[in-house]
Protein backbone atom coordinates (compact mmCIF):
# COMPACT_ATOMS: atom_id res chain seq x y z
CA UNK A 1 0.00 0.00 0.00
CA UNK A 2 1.77 3.01 -1.13
CA UNK A 3 0.45 7.14 -1.50
CA UNK A 4 -0.55 10.13 0.43
CA UNK A 5 -3.74 10.75 2.22
CA UNK A 6 -4.61 14.23 3.12
CA UNK A 7 -6.19 14.02 6.45
CA UNK A 8 -7.88 16.78 8.49
CA UNK A 9 -6.29 16.59 11.85
CA UNK A 10 -9.02 17.19 14.28
CA UNK A 11 -8.44 19.05 17.60
CA UNK A 12 -6.40 17.45 21.15
CA UNK A 13 -4.50 14.76 18.53
CA UNK A 14 -0.72 14.83 17.93
CA UNK A 15 0.83 14.59 14.48
CA UNK A 16 2.07 11.38 15.87
CA UNK A 17 -1.34 10.39 17.16
CA UNK A 18 -2.88 10.51 13.61
CA UNK A 19 0.24 8.47 12.43
CA UNK A 20 -0.18 5.88 15.10
CA UNK A 21 -4.13 5.50 14.28
CA UNK A 22 -3.29 4.91 10.49
CA UNK A 23 -0.99 2.14 11.15
CA UNK A 24 -3.52 0.09 12.49
CA UNK A 25 -6.36 1.03 9.99
CA UNK A 26 -4.08 0.77 7.09
CA UNK A 27 -2.73 -2.18 8.09
CA UNK A 28 1.11 -0.76 7.54
CA UNK A 29 4.50 0.01 9.57
CA UNK A 30 5.45 2.66 6.93
CA UNK A 31 4.01 5.69 7.50
CA UNK A 32 4.77 9.27 8.35
CA UNK A 33 3.44 12.97 8.48
CA UNK A 34 4.32 15.94 6.61
CA UNK A 35 4.93 19.08 9.10
CA UNK A 36 4.08 18.42 13.02
CA UNK A 37 0.69 20.49 13.85
CA UNK A 38 0.27 21.53 17.29
CA UNK A 39 -2.14 19.40 19.53
CA UNK A 40 -4.43 22.65 19.74
CA UNK A 41 -4.24 22.93 15.84
CA UNK A 42 -6.58 21.38 13.02
CA UNK A 43 -6.74 20.75 9.34
CA UNK A 44 -3.99 19.90 6.45
CA UNK A 45 -2.21 17.08 7.86
CA UNK A 46 -0.65 14.88 4.38
CA UNK A 47 0.33 11.12 5.85
CA UNK A 48 2.53 9.10 3.53
CA UNK A 49 2.30 5.69 3.13
CA UNK A 50 4.54 2.96 1.93
CA UNK A 51 7.01 3.83 -0.61
CA UNK A 52 5.25 7.39 -0.46
CA UNK A 53 7.52 8.26 2.59
CA UNK A 54 10.49 8.59 0.19
CA UNK A 55 8.86 12.23 -0.36
CA UNK A 56 8.66 13.09 3.41
CA UNK A 57 12.10 14.59 3.42
CA UNK A 58 10.66 16.97 0.37
CA UNK A 59 7.53 18.12 2.35
CA UNK A 60 9.43 19.51 5.27
CA UNK A 61 10.42 22.37 2.81
CA UNK A 62 6.77 22.92 1.54
CA UNK A 63 5.29 26.39 2.34
CA UNK A 64 2.37 26.38 4.26
CA UNK A 65 -0.94 28.21 4.82
CA UNK A 66 -2.88 28.93 7.86
CA UNK A 67 -5.51 30.58 9.29
CA UNK A 68 -5.74 31.75 12.97
CA UNK A 69 -7.07 33.71 15.30
CA UNK A 70 -5.06 36.42 17.05
CA UNK A 71 -6.68 37.16 20.73
CA UNK A 72 -5.70 40.93 21.98
CA UNK A 73 -4.72 41.99 25.49
CA UNK A 74 -3.61 38.58 26.63
CA UNK A 75 0.34 37.14 26.82
CA UNK A 76 0.60 33.31 27.55
CA UNK A 77 3.73 31.46 28.75
CA UNK A 78 3.27 28.86 25.71
CA UNK A 79 2.11 32.25 23.59
CA UNK A 80 -1.16 30.39 22.66
CA UNK A 81 -4.38 30.78 24.95
CA UNK A 82 -3.66 27.32 26.46
CA UNK A 83 -1.13 28.18 28.81
CA UNK A 84 -0.80 30.24 31.70
CA UNK A 85 -2.03 34.04 31.76
CA UNK A 86 1.43 36.27 32.41
CA UNK A 87 -0.63 39.45 31.39
CA UNK A 88 -3.42 40.80 30.94
CA UNK A 89 -3.59 44.79 29.10
CA UNK A 90 -6.88 46.34 28.27
CA UNK A 91 -7.18 46.92 23.68
CA UNK A 92 -7.96 49.53 22.12
CA UNK A 93 -6.47 49.34 18.53
CA UNK A 94 -8.20 50.16 15.69
CA UNK A 95 -8.03 48.33 12.24
CA UNK A 96 -5.39 50.91 10.69
CA UNK A 97 -3.52 50.51 14.06
CA UNK A 98 -3.13 46.81 12.86
CA UNK A 99 -2.47 47.45 9.57
CA UNK A 100 0.28 48.98 9.78
CA UNK A 101 1.39 46.84 12.10
CA UNK A 102 1.62 44.06 10.12
CA UNK A 103 3.50 46.08 7.51
CA UNK A 104 6.61 45.07 9.96
CA UNK A 105 6.26 41.57 9.54
CA UNK A 106 5.67 40.46 6.12
CA UNK A 107 8.58 38.94 4.21
CA UNK A 108 11.96 37.47 5.47
CA UNK A 109 11.59 38.76 9.26
CA UNK A 110 13.77 37.19 12.04
CA UNK A 111 11.80 34.98 14.70
CA UNK A 112 12.81 33.66 18.28
CA UNK A 113 11.34 30.08 18.53
CA UNK A 114 8.80 29.69 21.55
CA UNK A 115 10.35 27.29 24.95
CA UNK A 116 7.10 25.60 24.57
CA UNK A 117 8.58 23.72 20.89
CA UNK A 118 10.35 20.25 20.26
CA UNK A 119 13.45 22.46 19.71
CA UNK A 120 16.97 21.18 21.20
CA UNK A 121 18.93 23.04 23.08
CA UNK A 122 21.97 21.71 24.26
CA UNK A 123 20.49 18.00 23.40
CA UNK A 124 17.06 18.72 25.09
CA UNK A 125 13.94 19.61 24.05
CA UNK A 126 13.05 23.47 24.96
CA UNK A 127 9.21 21.68 25.66
CA UNK A 128 10.89 19.94 28.72
CA UNK A 129 13.11 22.61 29.88
CA UNK A 130 9.86 25.34 30.17
CA UNK A 131 7.78 22.28 32.11
CA UNK A 132 10.42 22.58 34.53
CA UNK A 133 10.26 26.65 34.58
CA UNK A 134 13.49 26.78 32.81
CA UNK A 135 14.02 29.51 30.36
CA UNK A 136 17.14 29.20 27.70
CA UNK A 137 18.21 32.15 25.68
CA UNK A 138 17.41 30.66 21.59
CA UNK A 139 18.79 32.42 18.72
CA UNK A 140 16.27 34.27 15.98
CA UNK A 141 15.55 32.23 13.21
CA UNK A 142 15.34 33.90 9.58
CA UNK A 143 11.85 33.03 8.44
CA UNK A 144 9.63 34.14 5.29
CA UNK A 145 6.01 35.54 5.54
CA UNK A 146 4.98 35.07 2.52
CA UNK A 147 0.92 36.22 2.95
CA UNK A 148 -0.33 38.37 6.08
CA UNK A 149 -4.20 39.52 5.43
CA UNK A 150 -6.83 40.31 7.74
CA UNK A 151 -10.16 38.24 6.94
CA UNK A 152 -11.86 39.48 10.28
CA UNK A 153 -10.95 42.35 12.73
CA UNK A 154 -13.61 42.80 16.15
CA UNK A 155 -11.47 44.62 17.96
CA UNK A 156 -10.63 42.26 20.48
CA UNK A 157 -9.53 40.04 18.03
CA UNK A 158 -8.38 39.05 14.91
CA UNK A 159 -8.32 36.64 12.12
CA UNK A 160 -5.44 36.14 10.08
CA UNK A 161 -4.40 34.14 7.01
CA UNK A 162 -0.64 33.63 6.99
CA UNK A 163 1.35 31.91 4.13
CA UNK A 164 4.97 31.21 5.61
CA UNK A 165 8.24 29.16 5.03
CA UNK A 166 9.44 25.83 7.16
CA UNK A 167 10.16 26.76 10.46
CA UNK A 168 7.56 29.68 11.11
CA UNK A 169 5.35 29.57 14.65
CA UNK A 170 2.06 31.18 14.37
CA UNK A 171 1.86 31.63 18.11
CA UNK A 172 5.19 33.63 18.11
CA UNK A 173 4.10 35.86 15.77
CA UNK A 174 0.83 36.35 17.45
CA UNK A 175 2.32 37.26 20.29
CA UNK A 176 5.11 39.53 18.03
CA UNK A 177 2.08 41.09 16.75
CA UNK A 178 0.32 42.12 19.99
CA UNK A 179 4.14 43.13 21.42
CA UNK A 180 4.41 45.53 18.70
CA UNK A 181 0.90 46.80 19.17
CA UNK A 182 1.73 47.46 22.79
CA UNK A 183 -0.95 45.15 23.73
CA UNK A 184 0.45 42.04 24.18
CA UNK A 185 -1.56 38.85 22.20
CA UNK A 186 -1.93 35.19 21.85
CA UNK A 187 -2.63 32.62 19.21
CA UNK A 188 -6.48 31.42 19.92
CA UNK A 189 -6.95 28.78 17.56
CA UNK A 190 -5.31 27.42 14.47
CA UNK A 191 -5.87 26.00 11.09
CA UNK A 192 -3.89 24.73 8.55
CA UNK A 193 -6.00 25.38 5.17
CA UNK A 194 -2.92 24.24 2.84
CA UNK A 195 0.66 22.57 2.96
CA UNK A 196 2.44 22.39 -0.18
CA UNK A 197 -0.25 21.03 -3.04
CA UNK A 198 -2.34 20.25 -0.92
CA UNK A 199 -5.59 22.18 0.88
CA UNK A 200 -8.22 22.06 3.39
CA UNK A 201 -10.63 21.19 0.42
CA UNK A 202 -9.17 17.27 -0.06
CA UNK A 203 -8.46 16.89 3.28
CA UNK A 204 -10.26 14.03 5.08
CA UNK A 205 -11.65 14.42 8.29
CA UNK A 206 -9.54 11.64 10.13
CA UNK A 207 -13.12 9.73 12.13
CA UNK A 208 -14.33 9.52 7.87
CA UNK A 209 -10.89 7.17 6.99
CA UNK A 210 -11.42 5.35 10.35
CA UNK A 211 -14.82 4.31 9.96
CA UNK A 212 -14.04 3.40 5.95
CA UNK A 213 -14.30 0.15 4.66
CA UNK A 214 -12.07 0.72 1.82
CA UNK A 215 -9.84 3.69 3.61
CA UNK A 216 -6.98 2.40 0.79
CA UNK A 217 -9.09 4.66 -1.50
CA UNK A 218 -8.09 7.77 -0.43
CA UNK A 219 -5.05 7.28 -0.81
CA UNK A 220 -3.29 9.33 -3.65
CA UNK A 221 -0.14 8.66 -5.96
CA UNK A 222 2.56 10.54 -4.71
CA UNK A 223 3.74 11.99 -7.60
CA UNK A 224 0.71 14.20 -6.61
CA UNK A 225 3.18 16.33 -4.54
CA UNK A 226 5.23 17.09 -7.59
CA UNK A 227 2.91 18.70 -10.08
CA UNK A 228 5.10 22.01 -9.57
CA UNK A 229 7.50 20.10 -11.97
CA UNK A 230 7.00 19.26 -15.76
CA UNK A 231 6.43 15.47 -16.55
CA UNK A 232 8.45 13.68 -19.24
CA UNK A 233 8.05 9.99 -20.36
CA UNK A 234 11.40 7.77 -20.71
CA UNK A 235 11.88 5.53 -23.63
CA UNK A 236 13.09 1.86 -22.29
CA UNK A 237 16.43 1.97 -22.34
CA UNK A 238 15.99 5.49 -20.07
CA UNK A 239 14.00 3.30 -17.85
CA UNK A 240 16.35 0.91 -17.58
CA UNK A 241 19.08 2.79 -16.50
CA UNK A 242 16.82 4.58 -14.08
CA UNK A 243 15.78 1.28 -12.46
CA UNK A 244 19.45 0.56 -11.83
CA UNK A 245 20.25 3.91 -10.53
CA UNK A 246 22.45 5.07 -13.75
CA UNK A 247 22.03 8.68 -15.09
CA UNK A 248 21.51 8.92 -18.82
CA UNK A 249 21.62 11.36 -21.81
CA UNK A 250 18.38 13.19 -22.26
CA UNK A 251 17.59 16.29 -25.00
CA UNK A 252 15.88 18.73 -21.94
CA UNK A 253 16.68 22.10 -20.85
CA UNK A 254 18.09 21.76 -17.38
CA UNK A 255 15.84 21.59 -14.57
CA UNK A 256 13.65 19.28 -12.56
CA UNK A 257 11.30 17.06 -13.68
CA UNK A 258 8.89 14.14 -12.72
CA UNK A 259 10.08 10.94 -14.69
CA UNK A 260 7.42 7.85 -16.08
CA UNK A 261 7.90 5.02 -17.63
CA UNK A 262 5.82 4.14 -20.76
CA UNK A 263 2.92 2.47 -19.07
CA UNK A 264 2.64 5.65 -16.97
CA UNK A 265 3.94 4.50 -13.43
CA UNK A 266 6.36 7.44 -11.43
CA UNK A 267 9.34 6.53 -11.55
CA UNK A 268 11.09 9.46 -9.62
CA UNK A 269 12.32 12.90 -9.00
CA UNK A 270 14.75 14.11 -11.37
CA UNK A 271 16.84 16.73 -12.13
CA UNK A 272 18.63 17.47 -15.91
CA UNK A 273 22.14 19.42 -16.02
CA UNK A 274 23.99 19.39 -19.08
CA UNK A 275 21.93 16.85 -21.33
CA UNK A 276 22.22 14.36 -18.19
CA UNK A 277 19.38 12.82 -16.43
CA UNK A 278 20.07 11.78 -12.47
CA UNK A 279 17.98 10.74 -9.66
CA UNK A 280 17.25 13.23 -7.07
CA UNK A 281 14.72 10.50 -5.60
CA UNK A 282 13.71 7.84 -7.03
CA UNK A 283 10.21 5.67 -6.14
CA UNK A 284 9.53 2.99 -8.49
CA UNK A 285 8.73 -0.70 -6.89
CA UNK A 286 11.63 -2.59 -6.34
CA UNK A 287 11.33 -5.77 -8.49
Amino acid sequence: MNGIVIIDKPQGWTSQDVVSKLRGVLHTKRIGHGGTLDPMATGVLPVFVGRATRGVEFFEHAEKCYETVLRFGITTDTEDITGTVLEEKPVQITRQQLDAALEHFRGEIFQVPPMYSALKVGGQKLCDLARKGKEVERKPRQITILELTVLDFTGDTARLRVACSKGTYIRTLCKDIGAALGCGGCMESLRRVQAGAYTIDEAIPLSQLVESREPECFLRPVDTMFTQYPAVTLTEKQTLRCRNGNSFTIDLPDGTYRAYDGNGAFLMLSKVEGGIMSTIKSFFEVE
